[in-house]
């Protein structure tokens, strides 16, 4: 694997651990973040082995998984998690301050399906 990917996948994996610290700490909105952070990155780890060019600059989850065909079953969750970018920093995004706004299902949910995600990434950089 090219370097600059393994760094992207191993801070992606880094990430994934901080939202699992934030699940523990009741930081829902937190969790929310860290997983699109890890998703963010470990999509960009695989943009860069299969199109041998940097990604750029993006945050859409969405686009990077049409890029990459990311198998269907991740199109809910990449839709998702590409609003929380924003949607779980700034009190400006949406009707709530983001601490305020976040459930713990619904971060358990994106915790657990950005786990699925990073391990087919990492089945698809072993390839």
């Amino acid at each position: 694997m090219r370097p600059e990917a393994e760094r992207w996948f191993l801070q992606s994996e880094e990430e994934l651990e901080t939202a699992k610290v934030s699940f523990k700490g009741g930081k829902w909105f937190a969790v929310s973040f860290w997983c699109q952070q890890a998703a963010e990155k470990s999509l960009k780890a695989l943009f860069i082995v299969k199109k041998k060019e940097s990604p750029g600059t993006t945050h859409s989850l969405t686009f990077l998984g049409r890029e990459l065909n990311v198998p269907r079953e991740y199109s809910n969750l990449l839709r998702d998690l590409t609003k929380e970018y924003y949607l779980s920093r700034y009190p400006d995004a949406s009707e709530d301050v983001p601490f305020k706004a976040y459930v713990k299902e619904d971060a358990e949910n994106y915790l657990r399906q950005c786990e699925k995600l990073l391990q087919w990434v990492k089945s698809q950089l072993k390839k």
